[in-house]
Order: structure tokens, then C-alpha cells, then sequence
């Protein structure tokens, strides 16, 4: 039986980020919490802060041996949301690594393949299957649906690579 690991996933927002937490053990995962950062306010640097401070509070709360992270989606029609983004991701990693715990990246468009078969999925889609691949009844915010999804995404990713090392290391030892 694969060992447990515990993993955080983090889908990050400037005025929402979504957070969840499973625990995974070879194909199977198991829900541990999930929940949003709400920000408020007008002035970005707050706002970073805030995101750095409340994911520091999480990893401390849950304490993940693994944090999977969505990438951010550039779009050119909107470059100064993309930027924005990317500094509410950056307060995250930074978060990340002040807590000294390996980091995981991943596109919008694996995490929906990984979950719902298909790199275009609607955000319903991938809600829905993150609900039954984790057995949740209740109702799930967006945000931590998608930090659960990117959580889920890193689980089978690393199951993958664990599996392809052990057979490598059964075929070449």
C-alpha cells in the first residue's frame, strides 16, 4: 500500500483564493478541508498580504507535505488582470516556500483534463467530478473546487511518476 501524502492545492485570486486539502494514497484520495481566502479591499499590496498571511495560516493548520498550484491564464485581452493575477499567485508561492514545502505547478487546461477528460471542461464540470472523486454532498464555492481539482491533479500526476520510478527502478536495478 502507497504511503500517505498530504496535499494543498491553491487556485490563486487577487479577491478569492480557493484552497483544499486531500490526502492521497495510491489511487485513492480522501477529502481533509477546503475553503476561500476572501480579500477585501482597494489597495493591492493588502490584499497580497493578506493572501501570504491566510495561506500561511492554512499550511500551519493542515501542514502538506506537497502544495500543487494553478498557473496563470494570460489572456491579451486582459494583460493588467493577468498581472494581478500573477502577483496573488506569486503571494502564494512565496507563502509556500516560506513554510519550506515542495511546489507544483499546474496549466488550466491539465487540471481539466486530469479531472474531467477534457482541456476545454466548464468550471461545472470539473465542480461535479471533484464532488464525486472526493464523495462531497455539499455544496462547493468555485474557488475551492478548483483548489481541490489542481490538489487531485498533482495526486495523479505523482502517482504516475511514482509508479514510472518504480518501474524503472524493477526494470533497470
Amino acid at each position: 500500500m502507497a504511503a500517505k501524502v498530504r496535499i494543498l492545492g491553491i487556485d490563486p485570486g487577487s479577491r478569492t483564493t480557493g484552497w483544499g486539502v486531500i490526502e492521497s494514497s495510491g489511487h485513492r484520495s480522501v477529502h481533509i478541508a477546503h475553503g476561500c481566502l476572501r480579500i477585501g479591499g482597494d489597495e493591492l499590496p493588502a490584499r497580497l498580504l493578506a493572501i501570504l498571511r491566510g495561506l500561511g495560516e492554512v499550511l500551519g493548520e493542515y501542514a502538506p507535505e506537497e502544495v500543487a498550484i494553478e498557473e496563470t491564464f494570460v489572456n491579451r485581452a486582459n494583460a493588467a488582470s493577468a498581472l494581478v493575477l500573477g502577483q496573488a499567485r506569486g503571494a502564494a508561492i512565496c507563502a509556500v516556500a516560506g513554510a519550506g514545502v515542495p511546489i507544483a505547478e499546474y496549466a488550466a487546461a491539465q487540471v481539466k483534463v486530469a479531472i474531467a477528460g477534457n482541456g476545454r471542461a466548464e468550471k461545472q464540470q470539473v465542480q461535479h467530478m471533484v464532488k464525486i472523486l472526493l464523495n462531497l454532498q455539499d455544496k462547493l464555492a468555485s474557488d475551492a473546487s478548483d483548489a481541490l481539482a489542481v490538489a487531485l491533479t498533482h495526486a495523479h500526476v505523482r502517482g504516475t511518476r511514482l509508479k514510472a520510478g518504480i518501474a524503472l527502478s524493477k526494470a533497470w536495478g
